[in-house]
């Protein structure tokens, strides 16, 4: 997949806004969503959110875990652990650019855009260490890894590795299986 994709998922993701117009159920297909009555909170999914902001039609409620003493929280315990922390959503990355980009009422927007960018540094060095050590153990002649578990990481962030990830794993193979011709074979011992 490619990330413009991914975003287009997260996309779908349900966000509270605050609308300032009235309007029936709106029926879409994926469900439905309203009524809107000015200024009851109501729960729409974040393309709608977006577009109804850029047409000045509601005020976005950013989520919770966006709030940026959860964000410093979170960063602290993704440096501190070895293992990756659970992600407050499952898209944090892409929600929280669509709804920094699009909204203008983001408590403390530029701390917020910079923890989450570091979040993402973080994450994102250790999956590189952890994909490092894995290759490392495989290439150093130690018996083949069967299986590898990495737990609570994002698409996005599955994404960044995957190509990196499959054609270093398949280099490693053409490189064993060299490696057992070179051994079996007589002319070489």
């Amino acid at each position: 997949m490619e990330p413009a994709q991914i975003e287009f998922i997260a996309e779908k993701e349900p966000i509270e806004i605050v609308p300032n117009f009235t309007e029936d159920k709106i029926y879409l297909i994926s469900g439905e969503v309203g009524p809107f009555q000015p200024q009851i909170p109501v729960t729409v999914p974040l393309w709608l959110a977006i577009n109804l902001k850029q047409r000045q039609k509601c005020r976005i409620v950013t989520p919770e875990w966006m709030d940026v003493d959860v964000l410093k929280d979170w960063k602290a315990e993704e440096i501190e652990g070895q293992l990756f922390s659970k992600p407050p959503h499952p898209h944090f990355l892409e929600v929280s650019n669509l709804i920094l980009g699009a909204s203008n009422e983001v408590k403390n927007a530029d701390e917020t855009r910079t923890l989450i960018k570091d979040i993402w540094d973080v994450r994102s060095a250790k999956l590189r260490k952890n994909i490092n050590k894995m290759i490392s153990h495989d290439a150093g002649g130690g018996r083949p890894l069967a299986h590898v578990k990495i737990n609570n990481i994002t698409v996005m962030e599955l994404n960044t590795i995957r190509r990196f990830f499959t054609a270093s794993l398949d280099h490693l193979h053409n490189l064993r299986n060299h490696a057992e011709i070179v051994l079996n074979d007589p002319r070489y011992n």
